[in-house]
């Protein structure tokens, strides 16, 4: 009986302490909210004035409440929209955005849009290591789905850039993931591509450089994207691939052109 009643006390005691958790962290929380909330005139004078100086936010609007900034309205290019958020950001005492701001922008088709956005992508890191990165994308009521590999993180901030100011994007989802930095894998990824572009059948691919077969490589494992002549091209390059020493294993997702994707590869 005495050790059922200190179990009894030891619960109550828990429990006890447990509410005075609570208690502190909502008065805590309610002291935040209230210090937040008196600067909320002075932030809502802030971000109107900012937005009001350019003329491509003269149809958004800004309302304040415990710092949390919301923005309304229109804009014509996903970018902007970007922009309008990262102007209230900046803005002193600012706890938070929460972005509703409308894309209007002209109405364009979702395959035409996808074939604007894939002819620009193609050009991404032109010159640079543009064989190295892939991106693709999808579009389906103006929101725009872009996933891929980077190998430096430049090309993603790139064609992510490209897409936010093409007319008639409304959203984007981003789902671009970076290459783990490894001095393996960047000699895995030179000694690929030498053997590829190297072979007398693959040269004409290096010649466009708007259209190399791709290469990602991620811990020794390698992936090769792009779209080639004939099935025999696609076999070569996986086989050149897989001869290289140190490599794991060969992915090789190459297209034959003329087939149908749903998904068109930068």
């Amino acid at each position: 009986m005495t050790s059922a009643l200190a179990g009894i006390r030891k619960t109550l005691s828990v429990f006890t302490g447990m509410l005075l958790a609570v208690g502190l962290l909502s008065t805590t929380l309610a002291a935040q909210t209230s210090a937040a909330a008196r600067y909320d005139s002075q932030i809502q004078a802030a971000v109107t004035q900012k937005l009001a100086g350019k003329t491509q936010f003269k149809d958004v609007n800004a309302t304040v409440e415990d710092g949390i900034v919301t923005l309304s309205g229109n804009v014509d290019l996903y970018q902007r929209k970007l922009d309008a958020a990262k102007i209230a950001r900046k803005v002193k005492y600012v706890q938070g955005v929460h972005n509703l701001i409308e894309v209007a922008g002209p109405n364009v088709s979702d395959q035409q849009l996808e074939q604007k956005l894939a002819t620009k992508l193609t050009y991404v890191r032109l010159g640079y290591d543009n064989a190295f990165d892939y991106f693709a994308i999808g579009v389906k009521d103006g929101v725009v789905t872009v996933q891929g590999q980077d190998r430096t993180g430049v090309g993603r901030e790139e064609a992510l850039g490209d897409i936010a100011n093409m007319p008639g994007v409304k959203d984007v989802i981003d789902n671009i993931s970076i290459e783990p930095t490894s001095i393996f894998d960047d000699g895995l990824r030179l000694r690929t591509a030498r053997a590829i572009y190297g072979d007398p059948v693959l040269a004409k691919y290096a010649i466009d450089p708007a259209r190399p077969i791709r290469i990602i490589v991620a811990n020794g494992h390698v992936t090769l994207y792009g779209a080639v002549d004939s099935k025999m091209d696609k076999q070569i390059a996986g086989i050149r691939a897989s001869q290289i020493p140190g490599t794991f294993s060969v992915d090789n997702q190459l297209q034959v052109e003329g087939r149908s994707n749903q998904q068109q590869g930068m």
